[in-house]
């Protein structure tokens, strides 16, 4: 018989995974990157025989494939992908790939924003009482943890762009944490058609499977209405009571599973501010679904860490506590960052703007920003939408010098906010690479 061929294209952290996990079950594998692929990678598919060229795509060796791996960041209105669809070959994403070899219980995560938080603290609460696994958007891929490890637990970081190449990918328990304006490049510049993506995620779910979901989030509640899932729901809220699900009493956050009561005092929380109480909640029900102690789900609740780059101290300067929000690559995720200021903000801005509309962050830019500073290559919108708000406003294309910048503008009792609302590939590798310049320059200040 002869072998089926497993054509991936992206030769990073997923990509480099689910070669090594095709080859195991006996895939002929062929690795293609249009870009350069990072020598680290590289030594992997050297080192285990494994097929691969990059910097460009090789048509020729793609279109006889089997089945296609490609690359959340691919988008679908590539020339390559539409021939690829076009013969009919199947596309999928690692999270489906993978899935197929394992039998583990799965927890899916999902959303707009949080998604990162709430992946590192459910694993962070699961992990005092089981073999549990972190992957996906985080660490090192689901394929690879899945032929290395096979963990019987699984937590996975979901994007909307892994969701759209899944066929029977389904999760145990899903969660879906918000959806807002985001990624519409990917999507026709259409929201209903992003809101599909992120409902994928429970698409395959039986009344046997759990989605858990925010039931403030109009639009979640408003498809959910119109587009009834199988699953069994477990709504949270912070400002009505649930039967079934999780909500705020007062300072105490109330979880109920089939008549089976926790309550945890909100001010013991690590992470503060009121999305990371919703964090918490879709985190703490999980764990109760999957058994965990009442006593074990309030500790990790109290001793987790925050996500780096994630609304993360970096230093107190001359009384100016400097802030890493890097991770912000949207406006909603600024905005959570913007409402949780209490001082006067020097706030960095800027990056590759995926449609933005900045509306929602003009009542607190005119309540707590006292200066701009734009850090991209394009910053006309910004200076446009901001320049009569605030008396200070600035561009630069040098971290370092935005921060010194901001060590000119900013006084004793101020913070200093690096929150894009952007993407970073126009000056940084990733938003990682940008958080860590953010800090390093703040250091050698």
């Amino acid at each position: 018989m002869t072998k089926q061929r497993l054509v991936i294209l992206g030769g990073g952290e997923s990509g480099v995974g689910t070669a090594l996990l095709g080859k195991a079950k006996g895939y002929e594998v062929f690795v293609s990157d249009k870009g350069k692929i990072k020598e680290k990678y590289k030594q992997v598919l050297i080192h285990n025989e494994i097929d691969w060229e990059d910097e460009s795509h090789t048509e020729s060796k793609i279109l006889n494939a089997d089945i296609v791996m490609k690359s959340p960041g691919i988008p679908d209105k590539v020339e390559l992908i539409k021939q690829i669809r076009k013969k009919g070959i199947p596309v999928v994403s690692e999270i489906e790939f993978a899935s197929k070899f394992t039998e583990a219980t799965i927890v899916g995560i999902t959303g707009s924003n949080g998604k990162t938080t709430t992946a590192t603290l459910t694993h962070h609460i699961l992990k005092e009482a089981l073999n549990v696994g972190l992957a996906g958007n985080i660490g090192d891929s689901f394929a690879k943890q899945v032929l290395e490890e096979d963990f019987k637990n699984y937590v996975l970081e979901i994007s909307s762009f892994q969701l759209d190449d899944i066929i029977d990918f389904k999760p145990n328990i899903a969660v879906l944490l918000n959806i807002t304006p985001d990624h519409l490049d990917r999507y026709d510049y259409k929201f209903e058609n992003y809101i599909k993506s992120k409902f994928r995620i429970a698409m395959n779910q039986t009344k046997d499977d759990y989605l858990i979901y925010d039931a403030d989030d109009e639009v979640i509640v408003e498809h959910l209405k119109n587009n009834p899932v199988q699953s069994t729901l477990l709504p949270f809220s912070l400002v009505k009571p649930i039967k079934n699900g999780a909500y705020l009493d007062n300072e105490n956050i109330r979880l109920t599973i089939n008549n089976n009561e926790i309550i945890m005092p909100t001010a013991k929380i690590k992470l503060e501010g009121n999305h990371n109480t919703k964090n918490a909640m879709a985190a703490s029900t999980v764990a109760h679904l999957l058994k965990i102690r009442k006593q074990t789900i309030r500790e990790s609740l109290e001793n987790f860490q925050a996500v780096e780059h994630r609304l993360e101290e970096v230093l107190k300067i001359n009384k100016v506590q400097y802030i890493n929000d890097s991770k912000a690559t949207n406006v909603n995720a600024t905005y959570y960052a913007l409402e949780s200021m209490s001082a006067p903000t020097v706030w960095i801005v800027g990056g590759v703007d995926k449609g933005n509309n900045y509306e929602e962050l003009f009542p607190f830019v005119n309540e707590k920003v006292k200066a701009i500073i734009c850090l991209g290559v394009d910053n006309e919108k910004l200076m446009n939408t901001f320049g009569n708000m605030v008396d200070v406003i600035i561009e630069t294309q040098y971290m370092q010098e935005a921060v010194k910048i901001a060590y000119k503008l900013s006084e004793s009792g101020d913070s200093v906010l690096l929150s894009p609302a952007c993407a970073s590939f126009d000056l940084f590798e990733n938003y990682e690479d940008r958080g860590r310049q953010f800090k390093d320059a703040v250091r050698n200040l």
